[in-house]
C-alpha cells in the first residue's frame, strides 16, 4: 500500500512536471510594437512598423523553438508616462518578451527605466538620441536606428565642405532636438564653419513663420532643421512658400525620412541632401523586400520601418537557442551574431548596444528626374559605419570597459 502511494505520488509529480514543461513550450513569444499609431511620427513608424514586425514573423515561419510568435500593438501617443505604464503592464501581466520601435526619445527613455527592472529586451529602432547607447545603455537594450552623432558626422561635415559654412538652427524643444543641434553644431565648427544662432519650437507647431523669419534674418547660408516628422514637413512647406531658397539660403533637415519627402513634395524638397541608412531602391534585396511591404502598406518603407523588420528577425534568431525570459542572455546572443538580411546586411552590435552600420548620402531628385512614384533619391555616397559612432574610449555607457579600468 505504501509503495503504491509513493508510486502514485511520483506519477502525479511527473504529470505536473510534464504539464509545466508543456505549458512553457506552448507559451507564445510575444513581440510588443510600441509606437505612434496616429500622431506626428505615425508615417515614419506606426502602422508601417506593425507591418514590418509581422513580415519578420511570417518570414521566420511564425514559430521559434517550437513556440508560436505573436505581435502586440501599443500606441504611446508620444506620452512618456503612458509608455512607462504600458511597458510595466506588458512585462508584468501581458507576457511581452521584447519591445520594439519606440519613436520619440522621451518615450524611449521612460521605457528604458522600466526595462532595467523587468530585465526584458528592448530594441530601439526609432530613437535617435545617443544616450541610448551612452549613459542610459542597459544590458537589455540595442539601438538600431541612425543617431544624432552619426547624422552630425555625415551631413554636418559634408555640407560645410560643399560651401555651407554658416548655420542657423530651428530646433525641436525636446531631448532629440537638443542633442541633434549640439552634435551637428560641433561638427560644423570642427569643419571650419560657424553657428550663428538657433531658435526652439514646440513639437507639433502649427506655424513656423516666426522661426523661419529669425533664420532668414540671421543671413546663415544653411538653415538646419533639428526636428522630425510633421515639424520638418511643415517647416519645408512654409519655407518654400516664403521663397527662402530663392534668397540663397538652404534648408537642411538633420533628420528626415522618405515619407517626409513624400509629404513635402519633390518640387519643394528637390536638391536637398538626405542622410539615411536604408532606401527602398538602393539595391536588389531592398527592392524585393520593399515591394512586398508596399503590397501590404500601400507606401514604401522608411528606414525606421525597415529597421523593425531587421531587429525582430535578429531577435528571433537569438532566441532559437536562448531563453527569451533572460533579457541579458538574449542581447548577448544578438551581439555575438552578425546582422544579416535584405534591409540590413553584415552589420554588428557593439558592447554598448550600438548597431554599427553604414549611412548613405542621398540627394532629392528634381521632378523631371523622378520616373515612378516614390522615386525620390539619388545615391551619392556610402559612409562607413565605424566612422559614425562615438568612440568607445569616449563612451558614457557604464558597460564599456575602459583601458586601465
Amino acid at each position: 500500500m505504501k509503495i503504491n502511494c509513493i508510486l502514485a505520488g511520483a506519477l502525479v509529480m511527473l504529470g505536473l512536471a510534464s504539464s509545466s514543461s508543456f505549458g512553457q513550450a506552448s507559451k507564445p513569444v510575444r513581440i510588443g510594437v510600441m509606437t505612434d499609431m496616429a500622431g506626428m511620427t505615425s508615417d515614419l513608424v506606426g502602422p508601417g512598423s506593425v507591418v514590418a514586425a509581422r513580415m519578420a514573423v511570417e518570414d521566420f515561419g511564425g514559430k521559434v523553438a517550437g513556440r508560436t510568435i505573436e505581435v502586440v500593438i501599443g500606441d504611446t501617443q508620444n506620452k512618456p508616462d503612458l509608455a512607462s505604464v504600458m511597458a510595466r503592464r506588458w512585462f508584468d501581466a501581458g507576457g511581452i518578451d521584447v519591445i520594439v520601435d519606440l519613436p520619440n526619445s522621451s518615450v524611449a527613455l521612460a521605457v528604458l527605466e522600466v526595462v532595467k527592472n523587468a530585465k526584458k529586451v528592448v530594441l530601439l529602432t526609432a530613437g535617435a538620441s545617443t544616450v541610448f547607447s551612452g549613459k542610459s545603455c542597459t544590458p537589455y537594450s540595442v539601438q538600431w536606428s541612425r543617431d544624432s552623432y552619426g547624422l552630425a558626422q555625415s551631413i554636418g561635415s559634408e555640407i560645410v565642405r560643399s560651401g555651407g559654412d554658416s548655420w542657423f538652427f530651428i530646433t525641436a524643444d525636446y531631448a532629440f532636438g537638443y542633442a541633434t543641434e549640439a552634435a551637428v553644431g560641433q561638427v560644423v565648427l570642427k569643419s571650419g564653419g560657424k553657428v550663428l544662432g538657433s531658435v526652439k519650437h514646440p513639437t507639433g507647431a502649427s506655424d513656423f513663420s516666426s522661426f523661419l523669419l529669425q533664420a532668414q534674418t540671421s543671413k546663415a547660408k544653411i538653415i538646419g532643421m533639428a526636428n522630425a516628422g510633421s515639424d520638418t514637413i511643415l517647416a519645408f512647406k512654409q519655407a518654400a512658400e516664403f521663397g527662402i531658397s530663392k534668397g540663397g539660403q538652404r534648408l537642411v533637415a538633420t533628420y528626415i525620412n522618405l515619407t517626409d519627402i513624400n509629404s513635402i513634395g519633390i518640387k519643394a524638397a528637390q536638391g536637398s541632401p538626405v542622410v539615411d541608412t536604408f532606401y527602398w531602391d538602393m539595391n536588389d534585396p531592398a527592392r524585393v523586400w520593399s515591394r512586398r511591404f508596399f503590397e501590404r502598406h500601400k507606401r514604401m518603407p522608411t528606414s525606421l520601418q525597415a529597421d523593425v523588420y531587421s531587429a525582430v528577425t535578429h531577435y528571433l534568431k537569438a532566441i532559437q537557442t536562448t531563453d527569451p525570459s533572460d533579457g541579458a542572455a538574449v542581447v548577448k546572443a544578438m551581439k555575438a551574431m552578425p546582422i544579416m538580411g535584405p534591409v540590413l546586411n553584415n552589420a554588428t552590435i557593439r558592447e554598448d548596444g550600438r548597431v554599427i552600420r553604414d549611412y548613405y548620402m542621398f540627394r532629392v531628385k528634381a521632378p523631371e528626374e523622378s520616373k515612378t512614384p516614390w522615386d525620390y533619391y539619388k545615391l551619392e555616397q556610402a559612409i562607413p559605419g565605424d566612422k559614425l559612432v562615438i568612440p568607445l574610449a569616449d563612451s558614457e555607457c557604464p558597460m564599456v570597459k575602459k583601458p586601465g579600468a
